[in-house]
């Protein structure tokens, strides 16, 4: 276990979960579910089953430092991996692999994202596990896929084709972005299509050539660091580098193009989070089928199938209302339909444009 890693990303806005996450406090570092703990608490709790405390890292823009020390104070300064500017998820994984890499030449590693909701822990332990074992020995790039329940239009999808000569992996074959309803259900029928997870396996050395084959300046870059990482000039070189590198996800920069990805079908309990519509589906509903945050303060007529997360200490009339979500926030209340929801973040765009960050 001492060569595995784990790489926490936790450096999104959280858009889509506006009013309520904010740029100031992301939904990683909200308690989204009502369990007591926040997302990034629940993600770091998982992967203590899983690698070695000290080997768990968490990749977040700079201006959240304080916020991750504050919910995780078990981290030492090292284990922040600090990006200061926003240049989405291929940079932010080059830096942290050669870091890693730099500590441990054998490093194993698995990066997944801060604010997915897991209910199955321990098969989610078991599939990571697996992975780490098989990216141990196997020059792969390895992304785990979530067996589809239904044809949504919000989660990218991963072909698989044959299985590979390790039971339970299969060679990938194509990555589609979020389809349209038309295809989604085509994806579903068709029986080789998963949900991306966005949670990768594979070892330092692995995705670093990965880079260096199809990322070649971005990997320039932070290979310039090798002598710099885990020192007191380490803060200093990121600052520069990151300006260099182009704004690319990991999936854009190297999963789409190498011919080493393989994928885990996994079923873990998995969502991602992504929408409130997310958390209407996992929350417990009354017998009209609405989704109250704070129910004793909340009175509904005639609606059916609302979702309603408003402060406890407001009084909050629903009348006439189906199938909308009723989001009240500090100095903000937004009001949508449900089935509209992937338009939050055109609002939200919307909203900065008219009034600046106030209310953003």
């Amino acid at each position: 276990m001492k060569n595995y890693y784990a790489v926490i990303m936790a450096g999104g806005i959280g858009s889509r979960f506006w009013p309520v996450s904010r740029t100031k406090m992301p939904k990683q570092f909200i308690d989204m579910l009502g369990t007591g703990k926040t997302l990034i608490q629940a993600t770091y709790d998982r992967f203590q089953k899983i690698v070695p405390p000290e080997n768990i890292f968490v990749a977040t823009n700079e201006s959240y430092a304080d916020l991750v020390r504050e919910q995780l104070p078990e981290l030492s300064a090292r284990q922040l991996i600090l990006e200061p500017i926003m240049r989405n998820t291929a940079p932010c994984i080059a830096y942290a692999s050669h870091k890693i890499l730099q500590l441990n030449p054998n490093a194993t590693m698995v990066i997944a994202p801060a604010d997915h909701l897991i209910l199955e822990t321990d098969v989610f332990v078991s599939d990571i596990t697996k992975g780490l074992k098989c990216a141990e020995s196997n020059d792969w790039l390895i992304t785990l896929g979530i067996k589809p329940s239904r044809p949504d239009t919000g989660y990218g999808y991963i072909q698989y084709g044959k299985s590979a000569t390790t039971p339970g992996f299969k060679k990938v074959k194509t990555f589609t972005e979020k389809p349209n309803l038309e295809l989604a259900k085509t994806f579903l029928q068709s029986g080789d299509f998963l949900w991306n997870a966005g949670i990768f396996i594979w070892s330092a050395n692995s995705i670093i050539s990965a880079f260096q084959k199809y990322q070649t300046e971005m990997n320039e870059v932070f290979k310039e660091g090798t002598d710099l990482y885990n020192s007191d000039h380490e803060t200093k070189f990121i600052s520069g580098a990151f300006v260099r590198c182009v704004n690319i996800s990991i999936d854009f920069a190297i999963m789409e193009k190498a011919d080493n990805v393989y994928v885990l079908p996994a079923d873990f309990g998995w969502s991602d989070l992504g929408t409130w519509a997310s958390i209407y589906e996992l929350a417990e509903k009354d017998y009209l089928g609405n989704v109250s945050s704070s129910a004793e303060n909340v009175i509904v007529y005639d609606s059916s199938n609302c979702m309603i997360h408003t402060p406890k200490d407001k009084l909050v009339i629903v009348k006439g209302l189906h199938n909308f979500i009723v989001v009240q926030s500090d100095d903000t209340l937004m009001i949508c339909p449900k089935d509209q929801e992937q338009g939050v973040k055109q609002i939200v765009a919307d909203v900065k444009e008219k009034s600046g960050n106030k209310f953003v």
